[in-house]
């Protein structure tokens, strides 16, 4: 045995094991919050249910779940990437968890990108339980699933950096009402659930502009209308990705 056997050799771990780890924990915790499980599960699941199955809203010709469907996956992303996002990490921010990490090994940049693939684990939890859901209520998708992974990171990425630039510039009580106040007006204005073609022709222009809108349309083009590429819906994404998460890299504040 030689002398150096049980040498102590301290240093930070490797730099994906520590992304990795990281994101790990924050999944655990976005899954262990009640009141974000209210936001990314119960909600769009009891939505998805009750206005397939109650004759509510007009969705026009076809089943209801088909126009339902790509609406409700759309909130799920916006649920998750943004308002569960934003409050989480606005909090952490407000009780100096971020100051604290981000004085650790691991760099800020991993920090959000440990935050992101967090995000991108919950998503595919929440895809799959509500197509199970969508499926068993009749739905039948068409169209492209690659176009459909294009939206979908697109949107998370839209989201994303909306969520993060709100949880870095707002105090984490201003973060958490306006949070929950944008998701209720884009549930209700986004396209989600009640078509744009029902709003006022002046309005409708500049709902369509919105990110969820952007998203719930362009899935609703390929899921039930079976589009190759809404290229003007991923395009408006793709805007809003880089303009949020522009913003939020220059404007987020850790302390």
């Amino acid at each position: 045995m030689s002398a150096g056997t049980y040498t102590p050799r301290p240093g930070a771990a490797p730099l994906p094991r520590m992304i990795a780890a990281q994101t790990a924990l924050e999944t655990r915790m976005l899954l262990r919050n009640g009141e974000q499980l209210l936001l990314t599960v119960i909600i769009p699941t009891l939505l998805l249910v009750l206005f397939s199955a109650v004759d509510i809203v007009d969705t026009g010709a076809g089943e209801s779940v088909d126009f339902l469907a790509p609406g409700i996956l759309a909130l799920a992303v916006m649920s998750t990437a943004f308002t569960g996002q934003a409050i989480a990490t606005g909090f952490e921010r407000r009780y100096g968890v971020l100051k604290r990490l981000g004085a650790s090994p691991l760099p800020r940049w991993a920090l959000m990108t440990a935050k992101t693939l967090s995000v991108l684990v919950t998503e595919v939890l929440q895809i799959v339980l509500l197509t199970a859901i969508a499926f068993a209520l009749g739905w039948s998708p068409e169209g492209n699933p690659l176009s459909v992974l294009l939206l979908l990171v697109l949107g998370t990425a839209a989201f994303s950096g909306l969520g993060l630039l709100m949880a870095g510039t707002l105090k984490a009580e201003a973060t958490l009402a306006a949070a929950n106040l944008v998701f209720l007006l884009l549930l209700v204005g986004g396209g989600v659930i009640v078509p744009l073609d029902k709003f006022p022709d002046a309005v409708q222009s500049v709902l369509g502009l919105l990110p969820v809108s952007a998203l719930s349309e362009g899935l609703r083009d390929v899921l039930q209308h079976g589009a190759s590429m809404p290229w003007a819906q991923a395009g408006t994404l793709a805007v809003w990705a880089v303009l949020g998460l522009g913003a939020a890299a220059k404007f987020f504040r850790w302390e």
